[in-house]
Formats: C-alpha cells, sequence, structure tokens
C-alpha cells in the first residue's frame, strides 16, 4: 500500500474523531475561565497551582477568549487544573480525502483545459465527454501521485 495512502487514512480515523466537536461552541469566556468558574476555584487559587499571579491568570483568560494563546500556556494551564489539552485540525470540506479530490480536479481541470484549448487553435477540439473523461482519469493519477504542485 502506498505510504502516502496510508498517512491520509490514519490521519482520518483521526480527524473524524475532531469532526463532531465542531458543533460545539466554545463557551463565550473560553474555556479557561469556564472550567475555573464551574469548579468554583478563585484566580488566587489557579495562580498558585501555576505559580504565577492573578493578573497572569486574568491574561491567559483575555488571551484565550480573543484567540491570541499560545499552545504551551493553553497545556500549562490544562495542567494546573489537571486536565489534558487536546487540539486538531478538521477539514473544512470534511475530509482529507475530499480536500485531495478537489484539489486534484481542480487542477486536472486546468492541465485538461490548456490542452484542450492547444487542441482547438489546432481545429483539433474533444467533445465535452472525452474532456470530462479526462479530467477524471487526470484527476485519479494526481490523487495517487500527489505531486507537491497539487498544494500550489
Amino acid at each position: 500500500m502506498n505510504i502516502k495512502k496510508l498517512q491520509i487514512e490514519q490521519l482520518e480515523s483521526r480527524i473524524g474523531l475532531f469532526s463532531r466537536t465542531l458543533q460545539l461552541p466554545n463557551p463565550p469566556t473560553g474555556w479557561v475561565k469556564a472550567i475555573r468558574l464551574a469548579l468554583g476555584m478563585s484566580l488566587q487559587q489557579l495562580a498558585n497551582k501555576m505559580s504565577i499571579t492573578n493578573q497572569s491568570v486574568q491574561e491567559i483568560e483575555k488571551r484565550e477568549k480573543k484567540g491570541a494563546i499560545t499552545i504551551k500556556s493553553l497545556r500549562e494551564t490544562a495542567r494546573a487544573l489537571e486536565m489534558e489539552l487536546v487540539y486538531g485540525f478538521v477539514p473544512v470540506d470534511g475530509s482529507l480525502e475530499k480536500y485531495i479530490d478537489k484539489k486534484a480536479r481542480t487542477l486536472a481541470k486546468k492541465i485538461v483545459s490548456r490542452t484542450s484549448n492547444i487542441m482547438r487553435l489546432e481545429d483539433q477540439e474533444n467533445t465535452n465527454q472525452r474532456i470530462e473523461k479526462a479530467i477524471k482519469d487526470r484527476t485519479a493519477r494526481i490523487k495517487q501521485e500527489l505531486p507537491k504542485a497539487l498544494w500550489d
């Protein structure tokens, strides 16, 4: 089996677990503050667990809410709360396979259109069916090869 295909399949199984979380909105206050408040933990108590000041904890909560926090800070905060930080990526198209298919089809259309235009100029134009078959075939080859040009 192709190594790239195996890597994609393994990632797809992990990504599938994350895709369900897209439907869950983040707490409006951010996770850190929401969890701290739900546990009834004061700023000072969390600050003590992290060996930082109250103001630093407030800053962490503000940065998280704004989306300007580092993964390292979130991981340290999670550890202080005796939790694990979990993060991942979920393709907008729903899966890596769909994403690759979309990009491969776009590249295939570009390649086949270029060839088709040259043939039209030479008065050797193909039918729409042949062009569509050429796009389908080229898409399959691109998906198999996964050339770096796919991501340009």
